[in-house]
C-alpha cells in the first residue's frame, strides 16, 4: 500500500516547497499589501460594471415607411417682435405648413427677456363691436356679421370677421397687403397700432411640428407667408421696417422623443446679427434612432449633426428672406442602442483574470526585488561594495 502512495506522490505535478525554506522579506509584504488593494479595487469596477446595464450600438439600414417626424423647438428671437413672427415648414414632397399655429406658443419679451405676454394666436382680434358690413352698414339687432374680404374672396358666401381673416384670404391669393390702414377689420383692431407698440419687443416661440419623414425645411422669419408665381414670399410691407434683426438663441432643438445620452448639439446655441440683412441657415443630417432600455421598453427617436451658414446681403437691399432657416435631410442608416447586462459567466471570467493577472504580475516583481537584494547582499559580503 505505501508503495502505491510512493508512486502516486511521484506523480505530483504541484511539488510542495518545505516551510523551513520559506523566507518572509519586508518587500513581499509591502507587494503584497498593495496587489491585494489593487485586486479589491479592479474587483469593485468589475462589480460595478456588472450590476450596470451596458449598452450596445449597432448600425442598420433604415426601412421604416409612412412615418412622421416630430420636430421639438423653443427659441428665442431677442430683437422681432410676435407681431410679425411666423413659422412655415415645408418638404420636398411638395407639402406646406404656411403660418403654422396650432400647437405654437408665443410669448412676447421686453427689452432684458422678461415675459410681457404669453398667447396660442398671432396678433389676435378683440370683441367685434357693431363692425362695419360688407354692403357698409353697421351690425344691428341680431344679424349675422360678414366682413368683406377686400377682393380676395373666392365666392360670394366668404367672409372675413377679423384682419387676420383678411390677410390670410389675400395670402391664399398670393396677395399682400400693403396698406392695413384700408382694412376695416384692421384698422378696428388696431393692427398697424399694436406692431408699433410691440417695436423693440422680442418673441419667444416654443412648440412642435408633425411633418412627414421625407427631407425639408421649416423657418421662422417676419411676415405673413404666400406663393407668388411658385415662388415662396413673405408680405413685409405692413412692417414698414428697413431691415430685420434675426438674431436669436436656440434653447431646444430636437427631433423626437428624448432617450438617455441624446446629446442635441444646438441647444443653447446664440447668434448675434451684425449685418443689417440676410438669413441665416442650418443645414441638419437626421440620423434615425431606436432606443431600448433593459425593461425592453422602445423609443423611436433621432439624432442630428448639423452645419451653419449665414448669407448676407452687402449690396444694401433685401436680396434673400430674413429669417432662420432649418434645412433637414434624413440619413438612410439606423442606429440602435442596446440596454443589457454583461452575464455572470463573463464576470466570473474578469474576476478570475484580475486575480491570477495581478497575482502573478505581484511574484514576478517579489522575485525581482528579493533576488536584486541577495545579489547586492553577496557582493557586499565579498566586499565589491566596501
Amino acid at each position: 500500500m505505501e508503495g502505491l502512495f510512493g508512486k502516486l506522490r511521484n506523480l505530483d505535478a504541484y511539488p510542495k516547497i518545505n516551510e523551513d525554506f520559506y523566507s518572509r522579506t519586508l518587500s513581499g509584504g509591502i507587494i503584497t499589501i498593495v496587489s491585494s488593494i489593487v485586486m479589491f479595487l479592479l474587483f469593485i469596477s468589475e462589480l460595478r460594471l456588472y450590476l450596470h446595464a451596458v449598452t450596445e450600438t449597432k448600425l442598420i439600414v433604415d426601412t421604416s415607411r409612412g412615418e412622421t417626424l416630430r420636430i421639438n423647438f423653443d427659441v428665442t428671437f431677442p430683437a422681432l417682435s410676435c407681431s410679425m413672427l411666423s413659422l412655415d415648414a415645408m418638404d420636398i414632397s411638395g407639402e406646406e405648413h404656411l403660418d403654422v399655429r396650432h400647437d405654437i406658443i408665443k410669448k412676447r419679451l421686453d427689452s432684458h427677456g422678461n415675459i410681457i405676454e404669453s398667447r396660442q394666436d398671432g396678433i389676435g382680434s378683440p370683441k367685434i363691436e357693431k363692425p362695419l358690413q360688407r354692403h357698409g352698414g353697421r351690425l344691428e339687432h341680431n344679424e349675422t356679421y360678414c366682413g368683406s374680404c377686400y377682393g380676395a374672396e373666392v365666392s360670394d358666401e366668404d367672409c372675413c370677421n377679423s384682419c387676420e381673416e383678411v390677410r390670410e384670404a389675400y395670402r391664399k391669393k398670393g396677395w399682400g397687403l400693403s396698406d392695413p390702414e384700408i382694412i376695416d377689420q384692421c384698422k378696428r383692431e388696431g393692427f398697424l397700432q399694436r406692431i408699433k407698440d410691440e417695436d423693440g419687443e422680442g418673441c419667444n416661440i416654443y412648440g412642435f411640428l408633425e411633418v412627414k419623414k421625407v427631407a425639408g425645411n421649416f423657418h421662422f422669419a417676419p411676415g405673413k407667408s404666400f406663393q407668388q408665381s411658385n415662388m415662396h414670399v413673405h408680405d413685409l410691407l405692413p412692417f414698414q421696417k428697413e431691415s430685420f434683426n434675426i438674431s436669436h438663441k436656440i434653447n431646444r432643438l430636437s427631433f423626437g422623443e428624448y432617450f438617455p445620452g441624446a446629446i442635441n448639439p444646438l441647444d443653447g446655441v446664440q447668434w448675434v446679427q451684425h449685418a443689417p440683412y440676410g438669413m441665416y441657415q442650418y443645414f441638419i443630417k437626421v440620423v434615425p434612432t431606436v432606443y431600448t432600455d433593459i425593461r425592453g421598453r422602445t423609443i423611436q427617436s433621432n439624432q442630428f449633426s448639423v452645419t451653419e451658414h449665414f448669407r448676407s446681403d452687402d449690396i444694401g437691399r433685401l436680396q434673400y428672406l430674413p429669417g432662420v432657416f432649418f434645412f433637414y435631410d434624413l440619413s438612410p442608416i439606423k442606429v440602435t442602442f442596446t440596454e443589457g447586462h454583461v452575464s455572470f459567466l463573463h464576470f466570473l471570467t474578469n474576476v478570475c483574470a484580475i486575480v491570477g493577472g495581478v497575482f502573478t504580475v505581484s511574484g514576478i516583481l517579489d522575485s525581482f526585488i528579493y533576488h536584486g537584494q541577495r545579489a547586492i547582499k553577496k557582493k557586499i559580503e565579498i566586499g565589491k561594495f566596501s
